[in-house]
């Protein structure tokens, strides 16, 4: 794995965009707005609105700033941009894929920062002429308002490889924020699932943040429970899965304890959520390949009767 350790170097500006600017895409376009890069958010109405006015609110946990950049209703602000950061829901993948396509640049890098473990791929069949490259993204965030993103911790990436990667990277580190290239993304994707479906549907289903929600009775042992059979269906998939699982669960509600999940979030605002491509991305690829998956069908169905209640 090659980390990249470039800070206080100068980097020339470079034009960047965030197709679907929620709480991941300000945080990591205002990192790089906030660092000199042309940064154009593409978001929803109230969001740009409040940007256009105002700038972009950064809560950090470091510092609290109006950083100045661009907001956009249109995909076709992506429109000169060498590097797209690709932060729409999983859902909506090859929609907001093939709204962006008329318009990229030849030699733009679509980065995709989405939960779950198929978004590049399914993305590459939209734009079979783009270079689109997998992101792991490590970071917890929030719209607390409109035009206001709120960080309460960590911050990273890991992205593999394309031709434009490595410059990317020592931008993103120049900026504040930690990049390692990597050639083992999808094992570190897998990883970032199993910790989605460990806690996701859980913080949602209880209303609850990480460290409230692990201390609930019996809970632990669900999650425990939900971690073996993903491993399971990664092993059936002949995943190298990265890292210590069961240690980074672990640790991850010490680490944010008051971070609700973005499942969480989704249903508390009568959204439609992503656990079709966690830990129901789980029951089907388990289902093929005749791994067992019950704790995961179970977290994943009442998730969805939750939906239901709002659509």
């Amino acid at each position: 794995m090659l980390v990249l350790k470039m800070q206080g170097m100068n980097h020339p500006s470079m034009k960047v965009a965030v197709m679907g600017a929620g709480a991941v895409g300000c945080y990591f376009g205002g990192m790089l707005a906030r660092a000199g890069h042309q940064v154009t958010l593409i978001g929803r109405p109230q969001h740009v609105a409040a940007i256009a006015r105002d700038g972009l609110r950064m809560e950090t946990t470091s510092f609290d700033e109006q950083v100045p950049l661009a907001a956009s209703n249109e995909p076709s602000a992506v429109q000169g941009a060498r590097l797209v950061l690709f932060c729409v829901k999983s859902l909506d993948t090859e929609s907001a894929g093939a709204q962006i396509r008329p318009h990229l640049a030849p030699d733009a890098l679509v980065l995709c920062l989405q939960n779950g473990v198929d978004n590049a791929d399914r993305l590459r069949v939209v734009l079979p002429e783009t270079a689109v490259a997998a992101a792991v993204v490590y970071v917890a965030t929030e719209m607390a308002g409109p035009g206001h993103v709120r960080h309460h911790g960590r911050g990273d990436l890991v992205i593999e490889p394309s031709n434009s990667s490595e410059a990317v990277a020592q931008a993103l580190i120049a900026a504040g924020v930690p990049t390692e290239i990597s050639n083992n993304v999808r094992g570190a994707l897998w990883a970032k699932l199993i910790l989605n479906c460990a806690y996701n549907a859980v913080s949602a289903i209880a209303q609850l943040p990480y460290g409230r929600a692990v201390q609930g009775e019996g809970v632990k042992d669900v999650m425990r429970d939900v971690v073996a059979e993903c491993l399971a269906v990664a092993q059936a998939e002949g995943v190298q899965v990265a890292g210590d699982v069961h240690a980074a669960v672990d640790k991850l509600a010490g680490s944010m304890p008051g971070q609700l999940s973005s499942t969480a979030q989704d249903l508390a605002r009568g959204k439609r959520s992503e656990i079709d491509y966690l830990n129901g991305l789980i029951v089907r690829r388990g289902e093929a390949l005749g791994v067992a998956t019950p704790a995961n069908r179970v977290l994943w169905a009442l998730v969805k009767l939750l939906e239901s209640k709002h659509v």
